[in-house]
C-alpha cells in the first residue's frame, strides 16, 4: 500500500517533468524495495541506495534538476524499518548510505542546501525516532508476551504437580488403611484355618478378629474417602492421639502380636497432620511386625513427645536377614514408600536396620511444626 501510494502520488507530478520517460521510470522503481522490505529488510535497504543513486544519475543527465521525486520518501520508510524491526547497526549503516547519497545529490546541484538539506535531515530524523519509539514498544510487547507464556507454562506445571501430589496423597491413604486391616485378616485367617479342628474357641476368636479388623478398615476407609473428596483435606485430618495408637496396639494384640506400648509426652494437642503420620508409621510398623517376624512375634512400641519433635521407636523380634543393610533416610528413600513418603512430607527423618542383639528397629523423629525438608 505504501508503494502503491507513493506511485499514485510521483505519477501525478509527471506532468512537470521535461523528461517523462525517465521521471516515471524512476518512479516506477523506487517505492519497489517497500514491498519486501519486512522480509528482507537488508536486501531491499541496500537497492534502495542503489535505486537512489541512478535515480540522481537519470534525473541530472535528463535534466530535470527541478523535479520532486516523492518516492524519495521511501527511504525514510527503509530507514524506520532497519531501526524498528532489525537493529540499530544496520540503521545506522543506511544513514552513513544515505549522508553518501544526500552529499553525491547535493555537488550536482540537485539539492538546495537551505531548504532541501534540512528538510532531508529533519525527515530521516523523524524517521529514526519514530522507529526508536516502536522497537521500544515491540520489545516491551515482546518481554510481556515471554512473560505471561512463562506464567501459563509455571501455572500447569503447578496444576500438575498438584495433581500429582493429591493422587500420591490418596494412594499413601489408601495403602495405609487397607494394607493393615489386609495384613491382619490373612494372619488371623490363616491361623483360624489351622485352629478350626483343634482347637474350635481360637477359631472363633480369630474370627472374631477378622470381623472387628474389617469392620474397622471399612470405618476408616470410609473416613478417608469422604476426608479426601474435600477441598481443605490437610486442615481437617483426623486427631488420633493417644487413643488411636491403643486401638491400634489392641488389635494387633488380637491378632496374637505381644505389643508393649510406652507414650511420654502430652501427644493429644500435637498437629493432626503430625498426630496422623505418628500414628500411620506405627501402623505400619506393627503391619511388617506381623508378617515378617517370626512365629511369635513380639514389638515394643515408645512414642515422645520432646521439645520440638516427636521420637517414635519400633522394635521387635527380628525377621529380616542378617546381612540386609542398615538405612539411614533423612525425609525420604526408604523401602517401604508409605513411611518414606509421609516422613518427608513432615520433613521429619527415619533410621531403620538391624540392632546389635538382632531386632530390628525402626526410629522415626517428626517436628512438632512440619514442613517440607530443606
Amino acid at each position: 500500500m505504501l508503494a502503491f501510494v507513493l506511485l499514485v502520488v510521483e505519477v501525478l507530478g509527471i506532468a512537470n517533468a521535461e523528461n517523462k520517460i525517465a521521471t516515471f521510470a524512476i518512479g516506477l522503481l523506487l517505492p519497489l524495495p517497500l514491498v519486501f522490505r519486512r522480509v528482507y529488510p537488508r536486501a531491499m535497504a541496500a537497492i534502495s541506495l542503489l535505486l537512489s543513486f541512478a535515480a540522481t544519475v537519470v534525473q541530472y543527465v535528463a535534466g530535470d534538476e527541478k523535479v520532486e521525486h516523492i518516492t524519495l520518501f521511501s527511504l525514510g520508510i527503509m530507514l524506520y524499518t532497519l531501526v524498528a524491526y532489525v537493529g540499530r547497526r544496520e540503521g545506522l549503516l543506511f544513514a552513513a548510505g544515505l549522508v553518501v547519497d544526500s552529499g553525491f545529490t547535493l555537488s550536482l546541484g540537485l539539492l538546495n542546501p537551505a531548504t532541501d538539506l534540512i528538510f532531508t535531515l529533519m525527515f530521516f530524523a523523524l524517521c529514526w525516532t519514530l522507529a526508536e519509539f516502536i522497537g521500544a514498544r515491540h520489545a516491551y510487547d515482546t518481554e510481556v508476551a515471554a512473560r505471561l507464556a512463562v506464567a501459563d507454562y509455571d501455572k500447569e506445571r503447578r496444576a500438575h504437580d498438584a495433581v500429582s501430589a493429591e493422587r500420591t496423597r490418596i494412594a499413601r491413604e489408601l495403602h495405609d488403611v487397607v494394607a493393615h486391616a489386609v495384613s491382619v485378616i490373612i494372619v488371623q485367617a490363616d491361623g483360624a484355618r489351622y485352629a478350626l479342628r483343634r482347637d474350635p474357641d481360637a477359631a472363633e476368636q480369630a474370627l472374631g478378629t477378622i470381623a472387628g479388623t474389617g469392620r474397622e478398615a471399612l470405618r476408616e476407609l470410609r473416613r478417608t474417602v469422604a476426608l479426601l473428596r474435600t477441598e481443605h483435606a490437610p486442615d481437617q485430618l483426623p486427631q488420633h492421639g493417644t487413643a488411636g495408637l491403643a486401638r491400634v496396639v489392641d488389635m494387633m494384640r488380637g491378632a496374637g502380636l505381644a505389643v508393649e506400648l510406652e507414650l511420654t509426652g502430652e501427644l493429644d494437642d500435637i498437629a493432626p497432620e503430625v498426630s496422623l503420620g505418628v500414628h500411620r508409621i506405627v501402623q505400619e510398623s506393627l503391619t511388617n511386625t506381623l508378617r515378617h517376624a517370626g512365629p511369635h512375634p513380639k514389638a515394643w512400641v515408645q512414642v515422645r513427645r520432646r521439645d520440638a519433635d516427636v521420637t517414635v521407636d519400633i522394635t521387635d523380634t527380628g525377621g529380616v536377614p542378617l546381612d540386609e543393610p542398615a538405612v539411614r533416610i533423612k525425609g525420604g528413600g526408604m523401602g517401604l514408600v508409605g513411611m518414606r513418603e509421609r516422613i518427608a512430607v513432615l520433613g521429619g527423618t527415619l533410621e531403620t536396620g538391624r540392632a546389635a542383639d538382632g531386632a530390628w528397629r525402626v526410629h522415626a523423629s517428626i517436628p512438632l511444626e512440619p514442613g517440607l525438608p530443606e
